[in-house]
């Protein structure tokens, strides 16, 4: 018999480990739930971890809406050391004697925050002409990518863990690479730097540690957060009837203020629009 569908909306949380994709992770829940649907809030690259949080069946529509939230992340960086990829799956080679105090990074830190125009890097799951960067810079390629202008709302130097490794917390707007400021924070100290991890640990106003790992979600070990506890809009219960209208979509006179509203009948329907005392259905969750 076939495995009977799973119709629950809502997101859960992830640890997606390193070494794999968003979409194989996203795959893998999608088929340990049962679910018609699921995507992700905002890809994670194949060396990245951390939290990815993912919506199930209709709260995929939420995607718009939490996709460009801004994000938390660690990394550990190492000055000196070159990597085709910035990262640990490259080549890694020492490069010069440059010694990059914890003094110095602190000095130049503060001249990243605000919006810059950042480069994304080659090995990234950037899309060209609908191809991830990364494939066509692993076949040699020559991968031509434009700047993209990104938000840091605050870098700082978490600890020194040894000469020339240090690790930094980024909050940052959605888009932004991690691996490409480390690129850029060597070049303030004409040397390179490669990234030994990424973690992201926040994304909007969704904490890692919320979050569960794959092997927790595949013993069941995990809670979906449903979709009407992530708005603090007031609550409007409505008559079957009128519920039905407004599924249909349709618009229906009420007395309420202009404003968002979260709809219910016996059921929670989604979040509903009021302006001039009539009332349409704006993102519907059920």
């Amino acid at each position: 018999m076939p495995k009977q569908t799973n119709n629950e909306s809502g997101i859960v949380l992830v640890k997606k480990p390193r070494g794999i994709s968003s979409f194989s992770v996203v795959n893998i829940v999608k088929k340990t739930l049962g679910v018609k649907k699921a995507g992700h809030l905002g890809t994670l690259d194949m060396e990245a971890e951390g939290l990815l949080p993912i919506t199930l069946n209709s709260s995929t529509k939420l995607f718009d809406l939490f996709l460009n939230k801004d994000k938390t992340y660690t990394t550990k960086i190492k000055f000196g050391e070159k990597s085709d990829t910035f990262d640990l799956e490259g080549n890694i080679e020492k490069i010069g004697n440059t010694i990059i105090t914890k003094e110095m990074l602190e000095k130049v830190l503060p001249t990243f925050v605000g919006e810059i125009d950042q480069m994304p890097p080659s090995f990234s799951a950037k899309k060209i002409n609908g191809i991830r960067a990364y494939e066509l810079a692993l076949k040699g390629e020559d991968v031509k990518l434009t700047p993209k202008r990104i938000k840091i709302s605050n870098i700082k130097l978490l600890r020194q863990l040894d000469e020339n490794f240090f690790e930094l917390e980024i909050n940052c707007s959605a888009g932004t690479y991690i691996r490409a400021i480390a690129r850029d924070l060597a070049k303030t100290f004409s040397t390179y730097a490669v990234c030994y991890d990424i973690i992201r640990t926040r994304c909007g106003i969704f904490l890692i540690n919320n979050a569960f790992t794959i092997e927790q979600i595949k013993e069941g070990n995990f809670c979906i957060i449903k979709p009407d506890t992530l708005f603090n809009f007031p609550k409007l219960y409505l008559d079957k009837k009128f519920s039905e209208k407004l599924l249909n979509g349709a618009q229906v006179k009420v007395n309420q203020k202009d404003g968002d509203y979260k709809l219910y009948d016996e059921r929670f329907l989604g979040i509903g629009k009021v302006y001039d005392n009539m009332l349409k259905l704006d993102i519907r969750l059920n």
